[in-house]
């Protein structure tokens, strides 16, 4: 694989500056606030929101939930797409949104997720995506499962053409989401206090057979053990996207 065409060594120097462990636990954006927090005024342009999901399984009830996902979230899946600005820079975002059915990933997050990526390599633009998710979806079966591969697939057609993806890791991501997309960003930006890892505590200690530390799976012990990039309390969540965006 070639070399990205963005200075990432530069990009790590001023990571590796920036790494300050911050251990307050953020407040939950919804979807539009973590939009607005992050893009230049009224610069985003949502693209897939006619996507929804159906039911290819017949899972008893799932209909139903959708539709109240839906209503909860004001939106029609658990992922809003888009392109917009940051810092004057155009980019393709995606934001992920808890209140739809906890983010979890089926077929159309899987879906909106690739056509972000395909039109970031199609116009040139970072991609930057910030995710939250409590796993795969249980109603879609080995279709959710399948979302993992098919976003990976995406990712090596960006990762090939040099485009930088710059992922933030907000509380909590977990499960497929983490184990898939998330984690393959040339830039991990983890929210401090954030949840991260593959399964929660719960099913941890059970698999284990005993209690873990309870700040084991925070962003901040991630950051700690490399697994992530730097920790960025939300208020300087756009400045830090500003500042890598300019080395790219």
């Amino acid at each position: 694989m070639s070399r990205p065409s963005y200075d990432l060594d530069h990009a790590k120097q001023y990571i590796s500056k920036e790494k300050t462990i911050i251990s307050i636990p953020q407040k939950s954006l919804r979807w539009r606030e973590r939009i607005e927090l992050l893009v230049d005024e009224n610069s985003f342009q949502e693209h897939d929101s006619h996507l929804s999901s159906c039911n290819p399984l017949a899972f008893p009830d799932y209909e139903a939930k959708i539709t109240k996902a839906a209503h909860d979230s004001s939106i029609t899946e658990a992922i809003v797409t888009g392109n917009a600005r940051i810092g004057g820079i155009p980019v393709e975002l995606g934001v992920m949104e808890s209140k739809f059915m906890m983010a979890s990933m089926g077929s159309v997050v899987g879906e909106k997720v690739c056509r972000a990526i395909e039109r970031a390599v199609i116009n040139k633009h970072p991609l930057i995506i910030s995710a939250c998710s409590g796993g795969a979806r249980m109603q879609e079966g080995i279709i959710s499962l399948m979302q993992m591969a098919k976003t990976t697939s995406a990712l090596s057609r960006l990762h090939h053409a040099g485009l930088l993806f710059v992922c933030i890791m907000t509380n909590p991501t977990t499960g497929g989401v983490l184990a898939s997309f998330a984690s393959q960003a040339d830039i991990i930006i983890a929210e401090s206090g954030a949840l991260i890892g593959f399964t929660g505590p719960k099913v941890m200690q059970t698999a284990i057979g005993q209690q873990s530390h309870d700040d084991i799976q925070r962003s901040e012990s991630l950051l700690e053990h490399g697994m992530v990039d730097i920790v960025v309390d939300n208020p300087q969540m756009r400045d830090t996207l500003i500042r890598l965006l300019r080395l790219h």
